[in-house]
């Protein structure tokens, strides 16, 4: 019977053993699932703030092309008003000196109509005079002989 017992201890020592492996074996299991679920939320998790970082650098991309495109847009509008000023400022100019011109032509039509009213004024006081002498010459010699 003693040999009995230790058999049936060797099988109970046996199933206690493979119990334990089975448990261990369901201990590793769960771990190995745990671990693997834990590797996956990682994983998601990194997946996912890649995927925020990589939105985060689009949108900023974004901001700076509108940013330059702004710029471009307001030096080009500089530009233009720059064009725009300084054609006006050359027609007011050329204006100017049209009408600085033009006033020089006129005042120098003036004063040749001027000189010559008064070279005509001059010789026709001078006519005048010589004809006033001419008469006053006669009325003399005419007094002379009457004396």
């Amino acid at each position: 019977m003693v040999e009995k017992t230790t058999e049936t201890d060797k099988e109970s020592s046996l199933g206690d053993e493979l119990h334990a492996l089975e448990m261990e074996m369901r201990h590793l299991k769960e771990t190995i699932g745990a671990q693997r679920d834990e590797l996956e939320n990682m994983s998601f998790e990194r997946e996912e703030a890649v995927q925020k970082v990589l939105a985060i650098s689009a949108d900023e991309i974004k901001q700076l092309r509108d940013t330059a495109g702004a710029l471009r847009d307001g030096l080009e509008d500089l530009r233009f008003e720059k064009e725009e000023a300084v054609q006006g400022a050359v027609q007011r100019s050329a204006d100017e000196i049209k009408q600085l011109k033009d006033t020089a032509t006129a005042l120098r039509d003036s004063l040749d109509d001027l000189s010559f009213e008064k070279s005509q004024a001059v010789q026709a006081a001078v006519a005048h005079s010589a004809d006033e002498i001419k008469q006053l010459k006669e009325t003399a010699q005419a007094l002379r002989s009457m004396i």
